[in-house]
């Protein structure tokens, strides 16, 4: 597509690859989320495992993400995606079947639970990178929105529904049965994937593999659309994550929640997520493309403003419409930024470009924590709210005086693209004759 040799698919193949795409990416984050869920509620009940281990366990989990994401965009960029997503798919299937095997047998230990959980987010790494790089090979400008939504949305329900799905699974059974559940649906991801079309052999690359890894970060560097958009997502994670790691203690010590009132918020965060997917076709037809792009980074900053406000109200009804509002721009500012990143980014490097902003952004989320662990024990709960208000507003300022938010429309976007690349392949030529 896009006047780009390699793409074997044809624009009346573009409605089967999304519904394929969609499907499978349901499915692989339905298993992933069920499985987040109950991972660690086995260790603690069935396992017996303490606060630390449990917290160590954690942490092995998210490694892949930190330690995966780079040479998994290398992978992805240099081989055919869609076999690559099918094999990790089945390895995260492969994993979760072992999983319950051992639980079943009651034969399961914290470190085999660490083991077969890294395993399982390692396949959610190579699936986040690789799959805006395949929905930009496979799919047409014009179509890219609409891919992303329709990803965003499978996304959005699985994080809405597979935890409480995992929740109820882990009371029955001892929750033996989530991990056969996950399983299933690994498989059903890999099946979706396999109906893709065939993607063409590309090229081997010629150029050291440390050269290569490194592309992406200086595409980022160099990219005047790029640039913010990771700034932006770094701020925002920080910020986020800074006040996740203070919410559940505020929420129950100083705003008299119950335990169910503290993850009804974060169903909450979940919904707003989901009813950005949705409307997003509504809210594009209204607002032109930098302003999607401010949408995000905007309702962030009201959220993080009217979470503060609950120091002096302490009002659950703005606690809630403050989740509400976490979920629902920024979910609007994801798939936008995906659309644009796929469309300025050369299609060769999108996986390595996906990778290091996966990178950046999961490496904040430890940061935030432990900033608010640091703000929250020098200078009381109170600076935590505010902290996270001002990081909120940093990257909203970010954004805001950016060349990303004076974007009239991705379609524009691409012609302005397309016209440099013809000057410049006419420079080039003319360059060629006169030395002739």
């Amino acid at each position: 597509m896009r006047g780009t040799p390699g793409n074997a698919q044809a624009p009346a193949n573009a409605q089967r690859v999304i519904v394929n795409l969609s499907h499978a990416s349901l499915a692989a984050q339905f298993s992933e989320q069920m499985a987040i869920a109950v991972i660690p509620i086995v260790a603690v009940v069935a396992l017996g495992a303490s606060a630390q281990q449990s917290a160590t366990l954690q942490a092995v989990n998210t490694l892949p993400f930190l330690l995966l994401s780079l040479p998994a965009g290398l992978v992805a960029d240099r081989s055919r995606r869609k076999p690559l997503m099918i094999a990790t798919e089945l390895l995260r299937a492969a994993a979760l079947f072992v999983l319950f095997a051992l639980f079943h047998a009651r034969v399961l230990s914290l470190v085999t639970l660490g083991t077969l959980g890294f395993a399982i987010a390692t396949g959610t790494v190579v699936f986040s990178v690789t799959a805006p790089s395949l929905v930009a090979a496979m799919v047409e400008t014009g179509d890219l929105l609409t891919a992303n939504r329709r990803l965003e949305i499978a996304r959005s329900i699985a994080y809405t529904a597979g935890p409480a799905v995992g929740g109820v699974f882990a009371g029955w059974a001892s929750g033996v049965f989530a991990f056969l559940a996950a399983f299933a649906l690994s498989l059903a991801s890999a099946w979706c994937l396999a109906r893709l079309p065939a993607e063409t052999p590309r090229p081997r690359a010629r150029r050291a593999l440390v050269h290569e890894l490194f592309d992406g970060v200086q595409f980022i560097a160099r990219s005047t659309h790029l640039r913010p958009i990771v700034a932006t997502a770094f701020v925002f994670n920080t910020s986020w994550y800074l006040l996740l790691a203070v919410f559940a203690w505020y929420a129950i010590h100083r705003l008299a929640f119950a335990p169910s009132a503290v993850g009804v918020a974060l169903g909450v965060y979940g919904f707003g997520m989901v009813g950005g997917a949705f409307l997003y076709q509504a809210i594009a037809k209204r607002l032109v493309f930098g302003r999607q792009i401010l949408l995000g980074p905007l309702s962030a900053a009201l959220a993080s403003v009217l979470m503060a406000s609950t120091v002096f109200t302490h009002s659950r009804a703005t606690v809630f419409l403050a989740f509400f509002l976490f979920g629902f721009g920024p979910i609007v500012w994801t798939i936008s930024t995906t659309a644009l990143r796929q469309v300025v980014t050369p299609r060769d490097l999108i996986a390595r470009v996906s990778s290091v902003i996966m990178m950046a952004t999961f490496g904040a989320r430890p940061l935030g924590a432990m900033l608010g662990a640091f703000l929250s024990t020098r200078f009381g709960m109170t600076s935590c709210l505010v902290g996270a208000a001002c990081g909120f507003a940093a990257q909203l300022a970010i954004i805001v005086l950016s060349a990303p938010a004076r974007l009239r429309s991705i379609e524009s976007l691409e012609a302005a693209r397309a016209g440099q690349r013809d000057a410049a392949s006419a420079m080039r030529l003319a360059t060629g004759n006169r030395q002739e």
